[in-house]
């Protein structure tokens, strides 16, 4: 477990917006010293030109000296002034008999220029900001220059405990009203995990609470409740199924207890030749019970299955040669109409069709396979669609019962489909099989009987 997964979501956005905070404080002071130091050089640096021009309008109507006054507003500035030949001619006391501070000149047409002068005149390791101004007098060009120490900026204590405090305070109340917000907004998360801890199975009908206000949290309540009924209609299909299991695997189970039962009673009257049959029957409608029980379970888990080309028509053509029709069989199964999928399973679809077409026949079935290329705008047939129509001249289905008959255990007409040995598994297993190919069973209009509709995506390997 990391260090960030053992503090809570408060604590880590109170934590990330605190210190984000406190280094935008940081960041603050330190440009706000900076600001300050850069008008303390301007400060000094206007101190010092304004000593100068005092000067250069002295010596622009000639009433300059040898000796200049010093300055006191210029703090412990120094004036020279430099003829056209470079000798200096006036300087305040403390430049007086010392070479010029400095040989640089305003470039024309600028009066004046600053640089900083570090030692000769000033002295080793001693640096002055010196202002040059250009002064005409005379018909020529003189040079003032004026300078004054370079003064190191001292923060001021209050200043720096002021921005210490300050930076302390709001770090501390933007980290608290980060935490008290998140606590709130999560209010509704925890009213959802607490509904969530009391839900049980026998409970599924309850929901968790969805807030009023839309938002991240609103979608989170509205998804957990999606799911909740997704989860409570499927324990109901659960339920429901293992219930209809039950019941089919209890039929023949009590057929077989109650012909053998007979049999043990009265064994001077029992035909042993038909009492085998009659078990028999009872013992394969078990197994094909358990069969198709088997395939929803591997179809449910999504087992995975083999995929190869395959020719529709060939493949119908092979399940009618394996079976004895009770009705006749009028197919229509013209060859390159191809597929890509599992011979066993596609096998079991056509079959369980088949299968429910001549249980519900009259006299005949009819079968056609044709491929379509017509665009229709569903993405899974953008190569086209392999198609087989299987018709019935039965009675047909209602309109409104045709989406039941692909329903687990469900029957039309319970007696005749169980005394014809269906169990209400093979349309709804003939479904899963295509929608896991990628395709489609439905029932469509006829005007006469049954009539499925199977559609696969059209493969052009073959």
């Amino acid at each position: 477990m990391g260090f960030g997964d053992r503090w809570t979501i408060r604590s880590r956005v109170a934590l990330f917006t605190g210190t984000a905070v406190a280094l935008l404080c940081v960041a603050f002071s330190v440009v706000l010293v900076w600001a300050l130091d850069q008008a303390a050089g301007r400060h000094l640096v206007s101190e010092v030109t304004t000593a100068g021009e005092r000067v250069a309008y002295q010596v622009e109507r000639g009433q300059a000296g040898t000796v200049l006054p010093p300055k006191p507003r210029a703090s412990n500035g120094s004036v020279q002034v430099v003829g056209p030949w470079g000798r200096v001619r006036a300087a305040t006391p403390d430049m007086r008999g010392k070479a010029p501070m400095a040989r640089f000149r305003p470039d024309a047409p600028q009066r004046r220029a600053v640089r900083e002068v570090c030692g000769g005149v000033f002295g080793p390791g001693h640096c002055r900001v010196v202002v040059a101004q250009r002064v005409y007098h005379d018909g020529r060009d003189w040079t003032v220059y004026s300078a004054a120490p370079v003064r190191a900026f001292d923060v001021p204590l209050g200043l720096v405990a002021g921005l210490a405090a300050g930076s302390a305070l709001v770090t501390a109340a933007v980290a608290y009203g980060a935490r008290r917000s998140v606590r709130r907004a999560l209010v509704p998360v925890k009213a959802i995990r607490d509904e969530l801890d009391e839900i049980n199975t026998s409970e599924l009908g309850r929901r968790v609470p969805v807030p009023a206000h839309k938002g991240e949290i609103h979608a989170l309540a509205q998804s957990v409740n999606c799911t909740l009924d997704r989860l409570e209609e499927t324990l109901e299909q659960q339920r429901r199924f293992t219930s209809d299991a039950s019941h089919e695997l209890r039929s023949p189970i009590t057929a077989i207890r109650a012909q053998v039962e007979d049999a043990l009673l009265a064994p001077e009257d029992t035909d042993v030749r038909e009492l085998g049959a009659a078990v028999l029957r009872s013992l394969d409608r078990l197994e094909a019970i358990a069969a198709d029980l088997l395939t929803l379970t591997r179809l449910d888990v999504g087992a995975p299955c083999e995929r190869e080309p395959l020719d529709l028509g060939r493949l119908v053509a092979d399940e009618l040669g394996h079976r004895r029709a009770v009705h006749k069989m009028v197919p229509r199964l013209p060859p390159g109409v191809t597929v890509r999928g599992d011979r066993i399973r596609l096998g079991r679809l056509i079959t369980n069709l088949l299968d429910n077409a001549d249980r519900h026949a009259v006299s005949a079935v009819s079968l056609e396979v044709r491929r379509d290329e017509s665009p229709d705008g569903d993405p899974r047939f953008l190569s086209g669609t392999a198609v087989l129509e299987v018709l019935d001249d039965g009675t047909g289905i209602p309109g409104d019962q045709r989406e039941r008959v692909f329903q687990r255990f469900t029957r039309l007409d319970a007696a005749r489909s169980r005394g014809a040995g269906g169990a209400g598994l093979g349309l709804p297993i003939a479904r899963q099989i295509a929608e896991s190919h990628g395709g489609t069973l439905t029932i469509i209009d006829s005007p006469r009987g049954a009539r499925f509709l199977l559609r696969l995506p059209l493969s052009r390997e073959l």
